[in-house]
């Protein structure tokens, strides 16, 4: 498995629909859940996002912006609307609920019946947790923006079919297409001209240490040595160890215990049933001592005290 695969593991859209062709001017939407990450789509029509400290952003048809948590935005006809917001959370498009376009009535894109052009958002909210996941929300911004004719056009067509429907199942298919949308978007936004992405998106499409990450990430339990892994890369191990740190910025070791350490932060908030010793050696330590000072040097805690503190929260 590919770091980037992995860091998206566990990111799923559930029930997490908004979506409506009855916008028409003025009207102002404010999402107040603040979720980790929010995908905000336009299908057909104009809108602006607007957050607390950023200048507000246009979306027209086909345009998508990505906002990370906590920040919470607001979806309006124009920044300068006297629309009074209306409260959107996460109740508002469960399934049980009929979705938010349920709440505020639904009609077929085009015109209110008053001759005003309507708007269609779609938007994903993204519930993160554990320390996999704050790897991918550490390389974002707090609000980007992906402007329409990339990768994710596509999944737009097929959101926008599937939207225009009442079919059964269509709640699962939506958000499938979010989650297909979504990494469309992040993956079309680290590969724009003049970006600075961060040293794992970049390392892993070198020939040689993307090799190298590849199989650290589908076996990080394995006995690793320099040399064992230079030679499943098809390099030397001189060449492997300058190379990956040159890119990572750390050696090949310890690029994996940091992420042993990683795994083991979610499988102890995750798994409070399973003892320390069972979580050492499923991430590769056969000695539970070993790990626990590995865990402490890495995460400054003991795995026990990690563990209570995740619990307390």
């Amino acid at each position: 498995m590919d770091i980037t695969s992995e860091l998206f593991r566990g990111v799923r859209a559930h029930g997490s629909l908004f979506g409506s062709s009855t916008l028409s001017p003025p009207w102002s939407l404010h999402f107040v859940d603040g979720p980790p990450l929010t995908l905000c789509t336009v299908l057909t029509g104009t809108g602006w996002i607007v957050l607390d400290g950023h200048p507000p952003e246009r979306l027209g048809p086909h345009d998508t912006v990505v906002v990370r948590g906590p920040a919470t935005f607001t979806f309006v006809d124009d920044p300068a609307t006297t629309a009074e917001p209306l409260v959107c959370s996460e109740e508002c498009a469960a399934p049980e609920q009929g979705g938010t376009r349920h709440r505020l009535g639904w009609h077929e894109p085009g015109e209110d019946g008053e001759g005003h052009g309507t708007t269609t958002l779609v938007i994903g909210a993204y519930p993160m947790s554990g320390e996999i996941g704050r790897r991918l929300l550490d390389s974002l911004p707090v609000v980007l923006r992906v402007p329409a004719g990339g990768d994710g056009d596509p999944v737009l067509d097929h959101l926008a079919a599937e939207v225009s429907r009442d079919e059964p199942g269509q709640q699962v298919v939506l958000d499938r297409l979010l989650d297909w949308m979504l990494v469309c978007t992040l993956r079309t936004w680290l590969d724009e001209p003049g970006r600075r992405p961060p040293a794992w998106w970049s390392a892993q499409k070198d020939p040689v240490v993307g090799e190298a990450l590849r199989l650290l990430h589908a076996e990080p339990a394995a006995p690793w040595t320099v040399a064992a892994l230079a030679r499943r890369a098809g390099v030397s191990r001189s060449t492997l160890a300058k190379r990956f740190t040159e890119l990572l910025g750390e050696a090949p070791l310890a690029y994996l215990t940091h992420w042993r350490m990683t795994l083991a932060a979610d499988l102890l908030a995750e798994q409070p049933s399973a003892t320390v010793a069972s979580i050492a050696h499923t991430v590769g330590y056969t000695d539970p001592f070993a790990f626990s000072v590995a865990f402490k040097r890495t995460r400054g805690v003991t795995p026990s005290t990690y563990r209570r503190t995740t619990e307390a929260r």
